[in-house]
């Protein structure tokens, strides 16, 4: 998909690639997640071999990345297939043109096809603006809840 946007150029959102790792990893620490390119690459490496995942970015004219959306199809024995949002970062500086909504709106298009019911996403209760972005795009907050973490001990 390309638009022409607000900020007077053309945004694509394109499936992303190893070479978007440094960008993809920059973005990670918009969102206060400290990560290494390495592990970006890793993760995504894995990601692109797996068709339940999806990793969209979205670029300027001269690829640059502004912008990313991963999503995961979710089998689930309590509800029906859903996409469920792992993340949706875009650049501070490029945030209020509708660059986030393009990302959404691929991943819920890719979500359609796959035949998923809807759409589900967390966000942290301190992402205030991220909140009133969701809203304002259709979705609705439908639960609070409270997460546990249990730190596995390696297998080496």
């Amino acid at each position: 998909m390309t638009i022409k946007m607000t900020i007077g150029q053309t945004i694509k959102i394109r499936k992303a690639e190893i070479k978007d790792v440094e960008r993809i990893a920059s973005l990670c620490e918009q969102l206060e997640y400290s990560v290494t390119n390495q592990q970006i690459e890793q993760r995504l490496t894995k990601i692109k071999n797996n068709d339940a995942h999806l990793v969209y970015v979205a670029t300027l004219e001269d690829e640059y990345v502004i912008g990313w959306a991963h999503a995961h199809i979710s089998e689930l024995i309590i509800i029906p297939t859903q996409a469920i949002i792992f993340g949706l970062v875009v650049d501070k500086n490029y945030r209020h043109n509708g660059i986030g909504r393009l990302l959404m709106q691929q991943v819920e298009q890719w979500a359609n096809m796959l035949g998923c019911e809807g759409v589900i996403l967390r966000s942290n209760i301190k992402r205030k603006e991220a909140h009133f972005f969701y809203e304002k795009i259709g979705y609705t907050n439908i639960k609070q809840s409270v997460t546990f973490y249990k730190k596995l001990q390696s297998q080496e």
